[in-house]
């Protein structure tokens, strides 16, 4: 998330500008950078319902409305780590994409490093998918290589995906951007 807010305020030709950056958890850094950096940054914390499905269901009921009122064309998932509904799902594809720490459709999940270093791969990478019903099963539509190193561990492997993922997350939006704009006359 603050890789593409940067890219977006140190880019000219960037066509695409981040207006709020929301949170299910008050004390993320992720907030606090991006409200450093200029952006709104909100709190919706999950409601007090016991029924874990009217509960998430609710939550981005609070979402979708925040994303109305600011008129957002498109939602960038970055470190969201929870499935979304069929009900969000369907009112923003395809204009809804996350980034993934693994070569998808290899290592799906939260535990995208530790499942890589178990595997003894010698490669892995990101991946830029559309979010869909599944777990980082969405179209994908752009990935980069990393290679795994035999004394890597989770922090040094993740740092070296990280540094791929600020590249590729901002060069895809770019793209996708750039391909739904009218062509000027």
């Amino acid at each position: 998330m603050e890789a593409m807010i940067r890219h977006q305020q140190g880019s000219v030709a960037c066509g695409h500008t981040t207006v709020v950056v929301i949170s299910d958890r008050p004390d993320v850094q992720g907030l606090k950078r991006a409200h450093a950096l200029g952006i709104e940054s909100i709190c919706i914390p999950l409601p007090s319902i016991k029924d874990p499905n009217n509960r998430r269901l609710v939550h981005e009921k609070q979402i979708q409305e925040i994303l109305n009122e600011r008129d957002v064309e498109l939602v960038l998932l970055s470190g969201y780590m929870r499935l979304l509904t069929p009900w969000l799902i369907e009112r923003w594809a395809p204009n809804l994409l996350n980034i993934h720490p693994s070569l998808l459709p290899a290592f799906p999940g939260a535990h995208a490093h530790r499942d890589v270093l178990a595997s003894n791969v010698h490669v892995t990478g990101c991946t830029v998918h559309r979010v869909d019903e599944g777990m980082d099963t969405g179209e994908i539509l752009g990935q980069s290589r990393v290679p795994v190193f035999p004394d890597d561990d989770q922090t040094s492997l993740s740092q070296r995906v990280k540094i791929t993922e600020h590249t590729l997350y901002p060069k895809i939006v770019d793209h996708l951007v750039t391909m739904t704009q009218p062509e000027a006359n």
